[in-house]
């Protein structure tokens, strides 16, 4: 899903949703009070934790060795662009030889500095310092108007200019904080390779400046290691002033239909003189879907020739527009990883460098996951649970995913149990079928309103038959459907629906490690609809053999103890009491009553980690107080879409879950995608231990402390406790007999719908926000 808009500089920019995350800034707050000094001075000491690693994959990649990570701005997709905050960080948590990009802009008095935006109310206060500064220009026939840094000198800009977040979909608490940087700021850091853009040279000669002068005179004095602009003229120019031979010079390709100013021909045509390029370039430098184009289905084209047509020339070839909160193609499932992985490890070549705004995910990309698909799992390591199956790419609950849920590494396929009219026990994750099913279509003027199972009115399994059921289709939906993150719509609704012995019988066949079954609204459904779902349940069980043999694992979870206690004599069995709002803290007499139901616990990823608006604040004790009780705790759930995440965890599901598997030792998760969390607990990488490269759990608090104060709000108030009458429920009704009449309403189960307020990672304002200004493209 290309998220571009072209700015009216004329430059092509990412503007993206939301979320960005947080590693190892343990310095970057003395970076706030002495930035410059504090990265000159420092960056040599600074013991560096991620270096190259010794991957035994050969990568097809022309020269040999390991593709670079080129930091856009340094970790722009977390702090403004190319300030001391996202330089630091991209060194922090990149792999060594990780090469800074600098887009090089020109103040009034010739001085250098990196901004990727010509205009400078994109990305710093400018408009604040100068309100009257507003300018119009005439830039390639476009006319464009703004603050401009050939309007004003080094001095001002540096005196009175700060940086700013310049995608508005990620966070803007960062704003104001730092100021600009200068070129001499990034070439002064040691043991970094610095990669000068020269964007607009044509344009500058017009305003009287000389950007090849000015690469000249910079060249003599500073170590720039590559050099790249889309202007021929440009390149010809600094490569008669090159004498060091130790720089490279890269032809920057723009939009296909795009003129490039010297030969007058479009970018798309230039590609078929590549040899051409040798005369004054050793490379090239393409958008991404030069290589790998994306249809206006936003699904994977064929990959073109290029890569290795521009190998066969000599040259490299590096592939820029990388961004984690920039999602591509449907054929990535939201993972960043995937992404990378289809440039650099897809058996038929391999691209010389990636140019991304999250050089962390590049880097464990090239580091942990190339090569790695057929890898052992890491012993002890958590359970992979799915939820709804694989219900990130095929609709929930449905044949297809669960057999791509087995297919990407689950170690377990769960299925929510709900009840057809006529007794039918089948799969699907709420007892309302508005959700996951076409009953919307179908049977919406049979809708009702039932409190006991949920607040707004739906279309019951349970006021259906299961011929009516299997009269609809599966569906597949985003859970934020507010925003733009579609899901796998060419097959929104393949799949059939599957009963809970069919369920168990691809669980069979496919020799799955285990099975988890959810068992909800039981006590309404013996109640209220006279079906008994837990001897269904029981029934399907024993009828596959599955509550005799060991050999695969059979969890039974609900949300009423009282369901639990109906299956705790087999002790082949693993009880799971589900917790589904928010908690804080569980005191020993809470515990104790647990292990009187169940074996393990499934709680929200807020009950373990505290967030303040979208940013990770603390982790709570949740996890050691369930272990100190000997109670295994499973945590959901898990989906790749950026915005589901703090924007500590870098827009990268590997990051999050790492965290709570490396770093809070949860014992399983549930997830959407299994396919992501089976590549991280396959990556010698997901081992905090690991030499040379980690991929480390995020530290409560890092980002937040460095955000500009008085931005956030206060932080809220813990959630409560658990407390014993959250986990014990009243007793099991009886089934109606036919003389009877219903009895009144059951109250909640204990999942701790009475009492807790949920408290979500993403609050409605910061959501909203995360889609303002956002252009699709094809």
């Amino acid at each position: 899903m290309n998220l571009f808009f072209l700015s009216e500089t004329g430059e092509e920019e990412l503007e993206q949703h939301y979320e960005a995350p947080s590693y190892l800034l343990l310095l970057l707050v003395h970076f706030l009070i002495h930035p410059f000094n504090s990265i000159t001075e420092n960056s040599s000491s600074t013991s560096k934790t991620h270096k190259n690693m010794a991957n035994p994959y050969r990568y097809l990649y022309y020269i040999g060795g390991e593709p670079s990570v080129i930091a856009r701005g340094g970790y722009s997709g977390v702090f403004p662009d190319s300030s001391s905050n996202a330089i630091q960080l991209a060194q922090e948590t990149s792999l060594d030889g990780l090469v800074l990009l600098c887009d090089l802009q020109l103040t009034k008095d010739s001085h250098g500095i990196c901004l990727s935006s010509l205009q400078l109310d994109n990305t710093t206060t400018i408009s604040d310092a100068f309100p009257d500064g507003q300018k119009s220009y005439n830039l390639n026939g476009r006319q464009v108007t703004g603050w401009f840094p050939f309007d004003y000198t080094k001095e001002e800009l540096l005196k009175s200019v700060l940086l700013t977040q310049n995608v508005y979909s990620r966070a803007n608490a960062f704003d104001g904080l730092l100021p600009i940087t200068t070129l001499e700021d990034v070439t002064s850091i040691k043991h970094t390779r610095v990669w000068l853009n020269v964007q607009y040279n044509s344009f500058y000669v017009q305003q009287k400046l000389d950007p090849v002068s000015f690469v000249s005179k910079a060249l003599a004095t500073m170590r720039i290691n590559v050099i790249s602009s889309p202007e021929i003229g440009f390149l010809k120019a600094i490569k008669a002033k090159l004498t060091n031979g130790k720089t490279k010079l890269i032809f920057r390709f723009q939009k296909k239909d795009e003129v490039e100013p010297t030969t007058k021909q479009t970018y798309g045509s230039l590609l078929n003189s590549l040899e051409m390029v040798k005369e004054f370039a050793s490379g090239i430098l393409v958008p991404k879907d030069y290589i790998w184009p994306v249809g206006s289905n936003l699904y994977l084209l064929p990959a073109t020739t290029l890569v290795n047509d521009v190998h066969k020339q000599g040259l490299e070839i590096h592939a820029y527009t990388f961004a984690n909160d920039h999602p591509a193609s449907y054929n990535y499932s939201y993972d960043p990883t995937a992404e990378y992985l289809q440039f650099i490890d897809n058996s038929h070549f391999c691209v010389d460098g990636l140019v991304t705004d999250f050089p962390s995910t590049a880097s464990e990309a090239i580091a942990c996951l190339a090569g790695n698909k057929n890898a052992a799992r890491l012993p002890n390591g958590a359970l992979i649970i799915s939820h709804n199956g694989a219900s990130g790419f095929y609709a929930p609950c449905s044949d297809l995913s669960y057999h791509q849920a087995i297919a990407d590494g689950a170690d377990i396929i769960d299925c929510s149990v709900q009840m057809s009219k006529d007794g039918i026990a089948f799969c699907l994750d709420t007892a309302d079928l508005t959700g996951d099913t076409t009953a919307l279509l179908t049977f919406m003027q049979r809708s009702t309103t039932i409190p006991e199972i949920q607040k707004q009115s739906g279309v019951f399994s349970f006021d259906f038959t299961w011929s009516e059921i299997q009269s609809l289709k599966p569906q597949l939906s985003s859970p934020f459907p507010e925003t733009p993150l579609t899901r796998n719509p060419a097959e929104q609704n393949m799949g059939s629906f599957v009963t809970l012995p069919e369920f168990l019988d691809i669980a069979k066949t496919k020799a799955v490690t285990g099975v988890l079954i959810n068992i909800k609204n039981a006590a309404y459904l013996a109640s209220k609809r006279n079906l008994n779902i837990i001897d269904a349940v029981n029934t399907a069980l024993s009828n596959a053999t599955f509550d005799k043999q060991v050999t695969q694992k059979v969890m039974i979870q609900s949300d009423d103890s009282q369901v639990l206690a109906k299956f705790k004599s087999n002790s082949n069995y693993e009880t799971v009491l589900s917790i589904r709002e928010t908690i804080s803290a569980v005191p020993k007499a809470s515990s104790d009553e647990i292990k009187k139901y169940a074996d393990s616990v499934a709680i929200p990823r807020n009950s373990v980690i505290k967030a303040t608006e979208s940013f990770v604040a603390s982790f709570t004790n949740v996890v050691d107080e369930m272990h100190a009780a000997n109670i295994s705790v499973y945590v959901s759930v898990f989906r790749n879409e950026y915005i589901s995440m703090a924007f500590d965890y870098f827009a990268d599901p590997m990051v999050e879950l790492a965290t709570f598997i490396g770093g809070l030792g949860v014992d399983g998760v549930f997830t959407e995608f299994p396919r992501t969390a089976d590549a991280l607990l396959r990556s010698p990488c997901a081992n905090p231990d690991n030499e040379p490269y980690s991929i480390f759990p995020v530290q409560p608090g890092s980002l937040l402390q460095l955000t500009q104060p008085g931005v956030l709000p206060p932080t809220a108030a813990p959630a409560p406790s658990l407390t014993v009458a959250d986990v014990v429920d009243p007793p099991l009704p009886s089934l109606l007999s036919s003389s009877q009449s219903p009895p009144a309403t059951t109250g909640p189960s204990s999942g701790c719908t009475r009492k807790f307020a949920k408290l979500g990672l993403l609050s409605s304002s910061i959501l909203s926000m995360a889609f303002i200004c956002i252009t699709w493209f094809n």
